[in-house]
């Protein structure tokens, strides 16, 4: 008969590869995206997904070009950030924001490529508005439930 306190017990105690934490924090990223869009679905007139299944493919979809966003904005911006000056310091900032906010063009795009009128946002500009405020709920919920992760250690 097993002992209570070896239920408990992980079943392995080796520490994650980087690999298995990569692939949780993109699992988890994408079932974030997945909760924030259907959210945004069911609660606005302005989003609208045909079925569950577009929208887990649409989630996976936003989350590999949010990604991809991030690490080009980052690599554009340690280029900036070798050189001093003010010149190259508002440089920086300005390829920043300039790659976020064109990069919501090109995942519009992306989603109406890939769904096209499986995956509507609507509103101002064509639902470009209602995009930007999709993500950034995604981005801040990511950042939020990373914070409760890391104050669990």
């Amino acid at each position: 008969m097993a002992d209570h306190e070896d239920i408990l017990q992980p079943a392995s105690i080796q520490a994650p590869t980087n690999r298995q934490r990569l692939f949780l924090r993109y699992f988890t990223g994408i079932l974030i995206d997945l909760v924030v869009l259907n959210l945004f679905v069911e609660y606005s007139a302005y989003v609208e997904v045909d079925s569950f299944t577009t929208s887990l493919l649409a989630a996976l979809l936003l989350q590999v070009l949010l990604k991809l966003t991030i690490a080009i904005e980052h690599r554009v911006a340690a280029q900036f950030k070798k050189k001093p000056g003010k010149f190259w310091k508002f440089m920086r900032y300005f390829c920043a924001w300039l790659l976020i906010f064109g990069s919501k063009f090109v995942i519009l795009e992306a989603l109406a490529v890939f769904f096209g009128d499986k995956v509507q946002f609507g509103g101002p500009f064509h639902g470009l508005v209602v995009l930007i405020a999709v993500v950034i709920v995604m981005l801040l919920v990511e950042e939020i439930i990373v914070r409760i992760y890391r104050r669990l250690a």
